[in-house]
Formats: structure tokens, sequence, C-alpha cells
């Protein structure tokens, strides 16, 4: 009993629902203007793309992929979108170009993937560089600011009298859908089947080049659609946009739970993290802490992300075998199974 106990209650996710709660009650209780209706909307705000492009990360990481080029398509989506409505195209239009962007670069990504048997992380890697640079040779260093009103509107407005931002929609409309697909269907059994073991997935009966194709294809898209928040919400298109956004995106992910070494994870996690690594980059802004000085606490959190989250499995492991050894050793236990066995 006390070894279920210990089970449902020793989980990564209750550790990190503690430590993003503690973590907000010190930002309210010791941070001016944390916890005004303002400084919330911008907090939101400022984690949408993020809160989007993980949602794809996720399930790429549990199927042991990864895309590093998440905030390169995203700048280059932007590009093409701004180079749209300054060429005098409709709106609708560029907004299609850009997601048109997006998702031939994840279907790049994939195909290299996929058909070619490279590495994602290679890949990834060089393509990250690959699309920013497509973006300079389309728009050099300079950048488009004059947008539609009712664009810019969407990047600043908030529903209603709440604090929520319009930009945040995106990913609440989304998050449920990736959530119930992850864990209620067959593509996310399928999902955690190929990053557990791809090869015994494959012998199943997975299909296993579709769904990695379509994965990329997914986390391209998602990231078009997180360039037009971003640029609405900047009110600024460039081909540098969005730099380091990837380790943010991967920090989340992992911090949240998700195995470096797929095959495990779950979103409930990752929401937390998100809240936890929105939290701290707010707090630190407030504090007058740069944007360098705050990619470095992110990239620490998610090195102690990893040792934590193993350091947690080895002693949750230790407690299993010392509440497994207690039950074996007391009286009558030993009848109770050998009469268990006979029968």
């Amino acid at each position: 009993m006390k070894s279920g106990l210990i089970e449902k209650l020793a989980t990564w996710e209750n550790f990190l629902a503690l430590l993003t709660a503690a973590v907000l009650a010190y930002a309210i209780l010791a941070v001016p203007n944390f916890a005004t209706s303002f400084n919330i909307s911008q907090a939101i705000a400022g984690a949408s793309e993020r809160a989007l492009i993980v949602l794809p990360m996720v399930l790429l990481i549990i199927a042991r992929e990864i895309d590093l080029s998440v905030a390169s398509i995203l700048a280059l989506s932007s590009v093409v979108f701004g180079v749209l409505i300054e060429a005098g195209y409709p709106q609708e239009v560029a907004i299609l170009g850009a997601l048109a962007t997006g998702i031939v670069g994840g279907a790049f990504n994939g195909a290299l993937v996929t058909y070619l048997g490279l590495p994602s992380l290679v890949v990834t890697l060089g393509t990250m560089a690959m699309f920013r640079g497509v973006g300079y040779i389309i728009l050099g260093t300079d950048s488009v600011n004059e947008f539609p009103d009712s664009f810019t509107d969407f990047g600043i407005n908030t529903l209603g009298d709440t604090p929520i931002p319009w930009t945040i929609v995106p990913f609440l409309v989304l998050a449920p859908i990736f959530a119930v697909v992850l864990q209620k269907t067959a593509i996310g059994r399928r999902i955690y089947a190929l990053g557990g073991s791809p090869d015994t997935a494959l012998y199943s009966g997975v299909r296993v080049t579709r769904i990695r194709l379509a994965l990329f294809i997914v986390s391209g898209f998602v990231s078009a659609v997180a360039s037009i928040i971003f640029t609405a919400r900047l009110a600024n298109a460039r081909a540098d946009n969005a730099v380091g956004l990837e380790l943010d995106v991967i920090t989340i992910a992992l911090l949240g739970g998700v195995s470096v070494f797929g095959g495990k994870g779950k979103l409930t996690g990752v929401f937390l993290a998100l809240v936890l690594i929105a939290t701290l980059r707010n707090t630190l802004g407030l504090s007058q802490i740069g944007g360098d000085a705050q990619g470095t606490v992110i990239g620490l959190l998610l090195i102690l992300s990893l040792l934590m989250s193993t350091t947690a499995q080895r002693f949750y492991a230790m407690l299993q075998a010392a509440f497994s050894t207690d039950r074996k050793g007391r009286p009558g236990s030993s009848g109770r199974s050998g009469s268990s066995e006979v029968s």
C-alpha cells in the first residue's frame, strides 16, 4: 500500500507542480509589478510562440527525433509573410504563403530524415542555418514594419476585459487536440511505440516512415503559425526573428518529463514546464536581467532538468525496492506467495 502511494505521489509531474507553484509564489510576493494585469498579459503573450512550437516538439522527441530548425522556420515564414504584405498582397494570401513555407520546410526536414536515413539532429542543425540564410537572401538585414491594423490588433489585444491575449488562443485550440491525439488515439500509441523501439514498431506494422514525415510536417506548420503570432506581436518581420527560441522549446519539453531517449512523456508535465519557464523569463526581465543572462539561466535549467530527472528516477527505484523488500520480509508473506504459486 505504501509503495502504491509513493508511486502515485513521487512523480516528476508532482515535483514540477510544486516547483512551479513555489516560483509563482515567490514572483507574486517578492517581484514588484509581477501580479499586475498588464504584466500577466505580457507574460502570456511572450510565451505564445514557445507554447505552440513545444506541442509538435514533444511528439518528435517521444518518437526519438528532434527539430532544431523550428526558430529558423519561424523566421523564414515571417519574412515570407512580411514580403508578401509589402508587395501589396492581401493579408489572407500572405498568411497562406507563410503557412506553405512552414509546411515545405518541415517536409524538407522529414524527407531527409525518413527517405535518406539521416539523423534528425544533424539534418535540422543544418537546416537551422539554411532556412535563416534563405530569409537573409530574401530580405537581407532589412525588416518589414507596416502591417494592416487588424493584424497588429491581433498581436496586442486581449479577450474582452481579461488579461488573456489573443495570441495565446491558437495554443488553447491546438493543445487539447495534441493531448487527445497523443494520449487517446492509435496514432499516439504508435508514436510511443516508435520511440520505445523503432525496429519493433516497424515489424509490428507501424508505418514508421509516414509517421516521422508527418511529425516533421506538423512541426513546420505549427512553427509557421507561431511566425504569424510573433510577427503580429512585435509588428516586425525580419530574418533574425526568434533567435535561440529552439533552446527554450527543447528545455520546456525535457523539463516537462519527456525522455530524451524517446518513448516516454506527457503533455501534462510540459504545460507545467511552460508556465515555469514563462514565469522565470518574466521575473528575470522585471529584475532588469537581459536576454543573454536569461539564456544562460535557461541553458542551466535544461542541464539541471536532465540531472534531476535521472536522480529522481533512481531515488524512486530505491524506494520501490525498499518497500518491496519490506513486504517480502513480513511474517507469513512467503507462505501466501507460495500458496499463490501452487494454485
